[in-house]
């Protein structure tokens, strides 16, 4: 059985050092990065550190668009996430971010969209149009 990697996204207070501990210390390689966020390939799975160096800021921006520094999720095939965003539709479920293309015609072209649980916990779901670029930058 194949498992799909998961995404989880968290807070820190440093980037640099974040950067530091999970290449150096852990081995992971680093994939998409901005000034506030960086992605890691976490030993098969995408983990993405958030800065957040004011507790009382729990987003930063991404697309032009509030993503919250906490949160978690799955990477799904491709036709899988538009079946689930059918199903979450079906259920007139709110999204918090409707989904929409990433990186549209670049490498690491990818479609998400961000849903809150009932106890307001925020879920991501993506998916690659070329699943080997889930660790590459673009």
């Amino acid at each position: 059985m194949s498992i799909p990697p998961f995404h989880l996204a968290f807070p820190v207070q440093s980037i640099k050092s974040t950067r530091r501990f999970y290449v150096e210390i852990l081995g992971c390689d680093v994939g998409r990065e901005d000034e506030r966020w960086i992605d890691f390939n976490f030993f098969g799975h995408q983990i993405t550190a958030h800065l957040a160096e004011d507790e009382s800021k729990n987003y930063n921006q991404v697309d032009n668009r509030a993503v919250p520094t906490r949160h978690f999720g799955a990477i799904l095939a491709w036709e899988d996430w538009h079946q689930l965003v059918k199903r979450v539709r079906s259920y007139h479920i709110e999204f918090y971010i409707e989904p929409y293309t990433r990186f549209k015609d670049q490498v690491g072209e990818q479609r998400t969209f961000f849903i809150q649980d009932p106890s307001q916990n925020y879920l991501e779901f993506k998916s690659f149009r070329d699943s080997q670029y889930i660790f590459i930058s673009h």
